[in-house]
């Protein structure tokens, strides 16, 4: 039975607009046709201003005429009386606010997985395994984001040889970079090189908040957050704002750098994040001249920790000066070929394998 004009008019007068009417007694519908099971109408807003605000009103009769019995499809346009709105000049993103309330753990459209990967101390290494971790999963055929979470100091524009600042069409969306096959983020594209962030923790928060929700990511199948060293605002608000699928520990292995990563995995333990394995790094290192090889900084210590708190031992790697004068020049040693790379490549694998990326 097909639906009447005046089945549609009741339905959308129980729809209440700010102000108590409803679109009916406001005398806002316009060209209400109807085709068989098919229904087609204008939402007529007093000026442009009004019209702009009402795009939730506009869903919302859609969804209620589609509802109704003997209809198959709705559609309704919004337009206005009035000249048009003047334009406006380019809009500018301001990033670092405080942050936004939500209920719990959200989802960051598009991803399938992220991952942390955190230390509990500066210097091992973090951000150079990330970024190398990233493209070598690129390479792998994995689509691939990094967002540098290291408010601080950032360094992913550095390693990954991008400098340009990120676009906003609206002021609210950010048009991510992307490099070497990966899709980036860092509060250093955002900022001035060389200048100060000074924020306190609020500020902190709403950043990262802003290059998660607000960051045009895409379809990714994995988003690896370079945190930043310790266990303070920014972990803590990762692990109970975003849905993680877990945290990656990188540590060298020597005593001191394994003391700092057991209070970051206890700080993952106690959010609640699952820890997905630990991966040593400056393992070793070989003389580029007589080729002997060298424990500068201990041995096997990662190894054993992974085996002691019953987590996976994700791999090891050695301190290598290409390593360190490709990320310096922005093109991680993983986009190349070589002996790094295939062991970046490896560990890639490992992580595909595993279903952690």
């Amino acid at each position: 039975m097909a639906v009447t004009r005046d089945e549609i008019l009741g339905a959308l007068s129980r729809l209440t607009l700010p102000g108590g009417k409803d679109l009916v007694s406001a005398d806002m519908v316009r060209a209400l046709n109807i085709e068989g099971g098919a229904v087609r109408f204008v939402i007529e807003a007093a000026d442009p201003a009004e019209a702009a605000k009402m795009d939730g009103v506009r869903r919302a009769a859609e969804d209620i005429v589609r509802r109704l019995l003997g209809v198959d499809s709705a559609t309704v346009v919004l337009t206005a009386h009035g000249p048009a709105p003047q334009p406006k000049a380019p809009p500018s993103l301001k990033v670092g606010q405080h942050p936004t309330p939500q209920a719990g753990p959200a989802k960051v459209s598009g991803v399938d997985r992220i991952i942390a990967v955190g230390s509990g101390k500066g210097g091992v290494g973090k951000s150079t395994v990330s970024s190398n971790l990233a493209v070598a999963l690129a390479r792998e055929g994995r689509r691939v984001g990094l967002l540098d979470a290291d408010i601080y100091g950032p360094s992913q524009p550095r390693m990954m040889g991008v400098n340009k600042r990120p676009g906003s069409p609206d002021g609210k969306t950010i048009i991510p970079l992307h490099a070497h096959g990966v899709t980036m983020m860092s509060i250093g594209l955002m900022m001035e090189e060389g200048k100060a962030v000074v924020w306190r923790g609020p500020m902190l928060m709403g950043a990262l908040q802003q290059m998660l929700g607000q960051v045009q990511w895409g379809e990714l199948d994995v988003l690896i957050v370079d945190l930043p060293p310790g266990t303070g605002d920014v972990q803590l608000t990762l692990c109970q704002k975003t849905e993680l699928t877990g945290a990656v520990i990188v540590s060298t292995p020597q005593d001191v750098a394994l003391l700092d990563a057991r209070k970051a995995l206890d700080m993952f333990s106690s959010l609640r994040t699952p820890v997905l394995g630990m991966i040593e790094n400056m393992s070793t290192f070989v003389c580029p001249t007589c080729g002997t090889e060298s424990h500068i900084f201990g041995q096997g210590g990662v190894a054993a920790e992974a085996e002691k708190i019953g987590v996976p031992f994700l791999g090891a790697l050695p301190i290598d000066l290409e390593t360190r004068l490709a990320g310096d020049a922005g093109t991680p040693i993983a986009a190349g070929e070589g002996p790094m790379a295939d062991a970046y490549r490896a560990m890639a694998r490992r992580f595909i394998d595993g279903g952690i990326a």
